[in-house]
C-alpha cells in the first residue's frame, strides 16, 4: 500500500473515532431529519466529518456477506476486555506499519468504542 493510501486510511480512522460534539449534532439534526424524510438510512445521512457510518444491523449483514473487514483500533487491553467477534486488532498507532494486512477488495470498517 502506498504512503498516500496509508495516510488516507489513517485520516479516516481518526475521523471515525472522534466524538462528534453536541454543537455539531444540533447543527446536523435538521439535515439528518431531512435526509431521513427522503428515505435515507442513518448510515447514509451526511455527517459533519464526511465519514460514512454503518449501523450495527448493517455491519452485521455486511459481515455475514463477507463484504467487510472489521478493524478494532483500540489498545490490546481494551480489545481483550471485549471486541466485535471477528474484528482484527490494529491499534491506531500501528496502522501505517500494518496497512498491508488489510485486503484491497473489501470495505474496511474501523471502530474505537
Amino acid at each position: 500500500m502506498n504512503l498516500k493510501a496509508i495516510i488516507l486510511f489513517a485520516a479516516l480512522v481518526f475521523a471515525g473515532c472522534n466524538a462528534v460534539d453536541t454543537e455539531v449534532n444540533s447543527k446536523n439534526h435538521n439535515a439528518n431529519n431531512a435526509n431521513n424524510a427522503n428515505n435515507a438510512t442513518p448510515a447514509e445521512a451526511q455527517t459533519a466529518d464526511n465519514v460514512k457510518r454503518v449501523t450495527t444491523a448493517e455491519l452485521d449483514e455486511l459481515m455475514k456477506q463477507g463484504k467487510v473487514v472489521v478493524v478494532d483500533v483500540r489498545s490490546q487491553t481494551m480489545y481483550d476486555a471485549g471486541h466485535i467477534p471477528g474484528a482484527k486488532l490494529i491499534p491506531v498507532g500501528e496502522i501505517g506499519n500494518r496497512a498491508n494486512e488489510l485486503p484491497k477488495d473489501k470495505q474496511i470498517v474501523t471502530y474505537c468504542s
